[in-house]
């Protein structure tokens, strides 16, 4: 008799127990996973050269770019995507940086590039004799190593006071060629190598100013070494591509597979 009360217990319980699973809403709320996200940056970060712009005219805000690739993977609470194509730090105080607030939880930023005028160097590379493009890279690497790290000090300054509790990762820029790698045409090796020498330029003076202020670097060299252009397997950045704004710039893969997945193992 107990056993047959008890069975009846249990199964009124249960019909209630499925009563309130049935009335719950079918459109609940999406599960949040990370708190607010913004990315800032240049075209590196907006993507510029993935595609799938949307309606981010210039700026160049690719659906395939690595800070979006990471917002639809984690849904953060809000996910501010600022970054913008040809974006020098300047740009980043003046413009991007607003969309910082007190309770930013992630802040990612690739930007250093422009200022060291690396877009003109890829023109004069292209144009000019091997010596010119020495000489190019020689000057954007001395201006990286005397003039930048105050520039990135004045964009690292407000990241920390303007969201004080972040989390804040610096993704720098890999090398473009992969040296005596599988290509028959276009710049000499000789040009490769400076280019390649500018980016470990920008990565030192990098890497070394986010360490002044506690900030995670991810090294795009690192981040994309076999699949440079140049490279035998698959190449994670364009060649001279059109529009020509997109040339050296990572592919879709380039962000998939590159940026992001060295993204997602830090933040």
């Amino acid at each position: 008799m107990r056993a047959r009360s008890a069975l009846i217990a249990f199964v009124t319980m249960f019909s209630a127990i499925l009563a309130g699973l049935a009335a719950a809403p079918a459109s609940a709320d999406p599960v949040v996973l990370a708190g607010k996200y913004v990315a800032l940056g240049d075209s590196y970060a907006s993507g510029t050269g993935a595609g799938s712009y949307g309606d981010s005219g210039g700026c160049k805000r690719s659906a395939n770019a690595y800070p979006q690739l990471w917002a639809n993977a984690n849904a953060p609470s809000a996910f501010s995507f600022v970054a913008c194509s040809g974006a020098v730090t300047t740009d980043v105080l003046n413009n991007q940086v607003g969309a910082l607030t007190a309770d930013t939880s992630l802040v990612t930023i690739s930007i250093g590039g422009n200022d060291a005028g690396f877009a003109s160097v890829m023109t004069d590379c292209n144009l000019g004799s091997d010596s010119d493009c020495v000489t190019r890279n020689q000057q954007a690497q001395t201006y990286a190593r005397d003039q930048l790290p105050a520039r990135l000090d004045a964009v690292y300054t407000q990241l920390r006071d303007r969201a004080p509790d972040a989390e804040v990762v610096v993704l720098g820029y890999p090398h473009i060629y992969v040296l005596n790698g599988d290509c028959t045409l276009g710049l000499s090796e000789t040009k490769r190598a400076a280019i390649n020498g500018s980016a470990d330029v920008l990565a030192e003076v990098t890497s070394g100013r986010a360490a002044a202020y506690g900030f995670t670097f991810v090294d795009g060299r690192t981040a994309f070494s076999g699949h440079e252009i140049c490279a035998a397997g698959e190449r994670w950045l364009n060649s001279v591509t059109w529009p020509v704004d997109e040339s050296y710039h990572p592919n879709v893969a380039g962000h998939r597979d590159g940026y992001y997945p060295a993204l997602e193992a830090v933040a």
